[in-house]
């Protein structure tokens, strides 16, 4: 079931704030009233995922300059996600917040839990300030993700909320043309 345009479950969770290396607790109220990216990973101290953690930081200070928070979500313990931050070259990079789902709550809540593992998939959600999913992606386990991606979605997004009836297309960049659908161009594209 699609998750896009629907609004996000309630749910809380013990997260570990890499930023400044403290315990925090969130909840989805936290991902509500600015832009957020949700980048759901299998598990801690694995091959692929910090890899796109540490890429998904690359591109952090961008994402927040466009008012965007980033959270990441394993089915780990924030315990855990602190010792990996500790132990890794990569992930003590982090600077944003990896949330703790042992629960399996917030995986099963956005439909990337695989039940047999017991892991999240590598799911990567875009929520608008409303709490609503404007945009997911979901890789298998073995594809790891490019979050250079994530900067134009986020745009393309932005754009769309703030322009009503013009919409984006395919290879959008910021400052180029967008489309106003309508009657006129209906077979003209």
């Amino acid at each position: 079931m699609s998750l896009i345009g629907k609004e996000i479950q309630a749910f809380t969770a013990q997260a570990y704030n890499s930023g400044n290396g403290e315990f925090i607790e969130i909840t989805d109220e936290n991902l509500k009233g600015q832009w957020s990216v949700v980048c759901f990973y299998p598990a801690d101290f694995t091959f692929v995922c910090p890899t796109e953690l540490e890429d998904l930081q690359s591109h952090y200070a961008e994402l927040k300059k466009l008012g965007v928070e980033v959270y990441s979500v394993s089915t780990d313990t924030h315990f855990t996600h602190k010792a990996w931050h500790d132990h890794s070259d990569a992930i003590s990079k982090l600077e944003y917040i990896m949330i703790g789902d042992p629960s399996q709550k917030i995986s099963r809540n956005f439909d990337v839990l695989d039940e047999e593992a017991g892991l999240a998939q590598r799911g990567t959600f875009i929520i608008d300030p409303d709490g609503v999913v404007q945009a997911a992606e979901i890789n298998a386990d073995g594809i790891g993700r490019d979050a250079s991606t994530l900067v134009g979605k986020i745009k393309a997004a932005q754009y769309v909320r703030n322009n009503p009836g013009e919409v984006c297309p395919a290879k959008w960049e910021e400052g180029s043309e967008t489309l106003k659908p309508s009657l006129d161009l209906v077979g003209k594209i």
